[in-house]
């Protein structure tokens, strides 16, 4: 997991620094093989915009990336934002 938390908390954009590091950190140790293959795929992605646009929805994620792990990011990201709402962000 070490080179996959590193890319997601490195991407050199912060919106997406903060969704994928944390769901690396929290959600990636429970990850199969087909789902951690998925998540390398999308942080090998080099446009950090883009690949934000997909996990937020604004735009559309290509097939090859539409993946069980694309949604259990987006989930992440609904429940990561609600929960730092609540405590006061934002």
């Amino acid at each position: 997991m070490g080179r996959i938390a590193f890319r997601a908390w490195r991407r050199g954009f912060r919106e997406a620094d903060l969704v994928l590091g944390p769901f690396v950190d929290q959600i990636g140790p429970t990850l199969d093989g087909a789902d951690l293959d998925a998540l390398e795929a999308l942080l090998a992605q080099d446009d950090d915009h883009q690949l934000y646009a997909w996990i937020i929805g604004t735009e559309p994620t290509p097939a090859a990336h539409d993946t069980p792990v694309m949604a259990k990011i987006r989930a992440f990201m609904r429940d990561h934002v609600a929960a730092a709402v609540a405590e006061g962000a934002g």
